[in-house]
């Protein structure tokens, strides 16, 4: 790994990805979707404040817990002057994150105890399926799989998967 100073002021792309670890066309990315900014040099070359480390670092562990990134953005843009995030802009926004991170983890944990039997659909495809889905109701609902999905379907036990509803 090349060694930049602690005292240069600004990064190229080359440098701002090696110590970020994250790929140069990942960083145009990042800066095509409004995450970082750069200044163009006489050549048009990309130069990145030091700071952009930390937005990057803050942009990567975001997506890494499974924050979509118009909503980092979104975060973002709310700090004063475009300014890097700071630990208290981070415990604020983290705290905001945490009850869709917790509807995401239960999300995954009826994926998990239904893998077997269920893909969540309610299709009626599988001939031994838990959440039997009687004349398709679901259907009425919208596509995708609505059982799993908890923002769309209810609780176990609060649908009408009852004994006496299965075909």
């Amino acid at each position: 790994m090349t060694k930049v100073a602690w005292n240069t002021k600004e990064l190229t792309v080359g440098q701002l990805a090696e110590r970020s670890g994250v790929a140069v066309s990942a960083l145009h990315f990042y800066e095509a979707k409004g995450l970082i900014t750069s200044r163009r040099t006489a050549g048009n070359q990309r130069r990145y404040s030091r700071d952009s480390l930390r937005r990057v670092a803050f942009i990567r562990l975001a997506q890494r817990i499974g924050i979509p990134l118009k909503t980092i953005k979104d975060a973002l843009d709310e700090l004063p002057g475009e300014r890097t995030p700071t630990r208290a802009d981070w415990a604020r926004l983290s705290a905001a994150w945490r009850g869709e991170l917790d509807d995401r983890i239960l999300q995954l944990q009826r994926l998990r105890d239904d893998l077997t039997d269920c893909i969540g659909c309610g299709c009626l495809s599988l001939d031994l399926c838990p959440v039997a889905n009687p004349h398709d109701r679901l259907g009425d609902e919208g596509p995708g799989a609505r059982r799993i999905d908890t923002r769309l379907s209810p609780p176990p036990g609060a649908c009408c998967n009852t004994a006496g509803d299965r075909p």
